[in-house]
């Protein structure tokens, strides 16, 4: 499966994000098992590329369900302001 970016994940609608989701879990969960018997997994930077593209999936989601826009509308949002 190939690792989703950012602006492909934000054309997707919730119920293709819950799928891609799902899949990647599975995907992770079958790498976590081959590492937990002892082998060594087919491809060895692939469990952590899943882990950032499922953290990059809910990120967007909970970005898309609280109204937040794209990566240019979020930018200001967390600065701090000094006080003297």
């Amino acid at each position: 499966m190939a690792i989703l970016r950012s602006d492909e994940i934000q054309g997707m609608d919730d119920s293709e994000m819950d799928e891609r989701l799902t899949q990647l879990r599975k995907e992770l969960m079958k790498i976590n098992g081959v590492l937990a018997s002892g082998g060594i997994p087919e491809d060895v930077g692939k469990a952590r590329e899943i882990k950032r593209t499922i953290a990059r999936i809910k990120t967007i989601k909970t970005q898309k369900t609280r109204g937040m826009g794209s990566k240019a509308q979020i930018k200001g949002k967390g600065e701090v302001s000094k006080k003297r």
